[in-house]
């Protein structure tokens, strides 16, 4: 029996939002990669997906080496194809082996980018005001650094999920996990300044429980979120990128620098396993390196 690769497309990415709760945005790159792979099978003349061999999953890769892609985005391809084949091994009983027997491209060595105290203080400087955008802009900023929440997991917070008498907000992870992350005194009085004199301007006669809203009222965007950590460095007269993710490695690295456990730092930043919150530590030593070889007399 021919197995279509487009009839598993098809059914593998409803299984992977409905059964694995994968997000939105994790499902549609899947479905990106999976549509580039299938027009792959269609150049080569495959039309069944057991037809697929080893040496075609070399020739992907190859494809994919050409294009000059970053070795992040070839491994997360070849997971894709991988997670792709075994379901469909399950499902119709179709040889996985092809990419099964393919490794992974070596990571780059390279450190998040983060921010040090005294930039993290010119940005918060940057966002005073009374006015409601300098309002939501603080406690936008506030929130990310005080939490190390996702882009994604600071936009979907609804006012319902912060309670603000025991310093705690209610954040939905990847695959839909939830958890609670703590936020301290600073974070607070901004959350509680924008809700009372801000969002209920920014509102208008919108109607929805989303915390963070742009200036229509509307759910704020990552997109958004963006823009106002751009205009917020602006301000501050930084001339580093910024993205949202910044803040939260430094987050993770101001934690452990000032002596937070791993296990703890894993916790709050919600990480599965303990080598994604590791990296960190090297974000530290390195500082400790050029610390010493900056001030020591001898160094």
């Amino acid at each position: 029996m021919i197995i279509a690769p487009s009839k598993v497309r098809d059914e593998y990415l409803t299984y992977i939002k409905l059964e694995r709760n994968y997000s939105s945005y994790t499902s549609a790159e899947y479905a990106t990669d999976l549509d580039e792979f299938l027009s792959f099978l269609k150049i080569e003349g495959i039309e069944d997906l057991n037809e697929v061999t080893y040496p075609d999953a070399r020739l992907y890769v190859t494809n994919l080496y050409d294009k000059e892609l970053a070795r992040t985005t070839i491994s997360r391809k070849i997971s894709c194809i991988r997670s792709f084949f075994k379901f469909a091994n399950s499902r119709y009983d179709v040889n996985d082996n092809a990419f099964r027997s393919l490794h992974h491209p070596k990571k780059q060595e390279k450190l998040p980018a983060f921010f040090y105290e005294k930039e993290m203080e010119l940005l918060f400087a940057s966002c005073e005001g009374m006015d409601p955008k300098s309002l939501r802009d603080k406690a936008i900023l506030e929130m990310l650094y005080a939490t190390g929440v996702r882009v994604s997991e600071l936009t979907s917070i609804q006012t319902i999920d912060i309670d603000q008498y025991l310093g705690i907000v209610l954040v939905m992870g990847k695959g839909r996990k939830e958890r609670y992350i703590p936020f301290g005194s600073f974070a607070g009085e901004a959350i509680s300044a924008y809700m009372e004199m801000s969002r209920p301007k920014l509102m208008k006669n919108k109607n929805h429980d989303y915390l963070f809203v742009n200036l229509r009222g509307d759910p704020l965007t990552a997109r958004g979120v963006q823009h106002i950590l751009t205009s917020v460095m602006e301000r501050a007269s930084l001339h580093s990128k910024i993205y949202p993710h910044m803040i939260r490695h430094t987050f993770a690295t101001h934690l452990l620098a000032n002596g937070a456990d791993m296990r703890s730092v894993q916790e709050l930043l919600g990480h599965t396993h303990l080598s994604s919150t590791q990296v960190y530590t090297h974000i530290t030593k390195e500082h400790l390196r050029k610390t010493y070889m900056n001030t020591h007399p001898r160094a």
